[in-house]
């Protein structure tokens, strides 16, 4: 049962499974990235620093000398066809690897500008963000994908430009989603005490790296989310999605 005397100062939101459908990150944004990315790279090899740098971390990754392993190729030698093969294989294991989010961010932003892609956000998020907004609440983003890729999908929505809402974005280079330190580091980020973040994700383990690090947490039970054992659901609070969380206030 939610309590109607929740306080906090900012609501820390996940997007996959919380503001936005698993479905639409696995069947929409995934395929895109993966269809796309061989010609990205052929047009971006050369001219692109960016791309250069995000190509030297992709062969960093542990998994990257077991990949060309098994090609017969040298660790050395890369090219457009290598990494392409590598960043497919790594979207299939759904790796959380930071270049591959940037990578995936940089391929997504293409089609947001193209019109090819349009943001899933649920039916209750505007509204909810609205009402954060209008209590005098900070609205942050914490996701695996990059900040650039999270910022896509607000401002190009499928309800508009819901960016404005938001004051903060992480991804995992404040570390990963369930390692306590995290939450730790975007508490101090954030400039706030972590009792007074409110933490809204699809996932137990996450919910108990913030709880860990003293945030408040509520799990999501979205259409499409992994069903949660009994343990899991006695352990957190639930809710359906953002509408009983519109009281949300400022502490006294």
């Amino acid at each position: 049962m939610l309590s109607t005397e929740r306080v906090a100062k900012v609501v820390l939101v996940d997007i996959e499974g919380t503001t936005t459908s698993i479905s639409f990150v696995h069947d929409v944004l995934f395929p895109y990235a993966k269809n796309n990315v061989k010609k990205f790279l052929e047009e971006s090899w050369e001219s692109s620093s960016e791309v250069k740098q995000i190509v030297r971390e992709l062969q960093q990754v542990p998994q990257y000398a077991e990949y060309t392993a098994t090609l017969r190729v040298p660790p050395q030698e890369v090219d457009v066809q290598v990494i392409t093969g590598f960043v497919r294989y790594l979207i299939d294991k759904d790796l959380k690897v930071t270049p591959l989010k940037t990578l995936q961010g940089l391929i997504w932003q293409q089609g947001y500008e193209t019109g090819e892609l349009m943001g899933h956000v649920f039916n209750d998020v505007p509204g909810a963000f609205e009402a954060w907004r209008e209590a005098g609440l900070r609205i942050a983003v914490y996701s695996s994908g990059s900040v650039a890729a999270q910022k896509l999908i607000f401002r190009y929505s499928i309800v508009g430009d819901l960016l404005t809402h938001l004051s903060a974005h992480f991804d995992t280079h404040v570390g990963h989603k369930q390692e306590s330190q995290s939450y730790a580091n975007i508490a101090q980020s954030l400039g706030e005490d972590p009792s007074h973040i409110l933490f809204l994700t699809d996932i137990p383990g996450e919910a108990a790296a913030a709880r860990s690090a003293g945030l408040q947490t509520i799990i999501l039970q979205r259409p499409g989310n992994t069903p949660l054992t009994d343990d899991q659901k006695y352990s957190n609070e639930l809710i359906a999605d953002f509408s009983s969380l519109h009281t949300l206030q400022l502490p006294e």
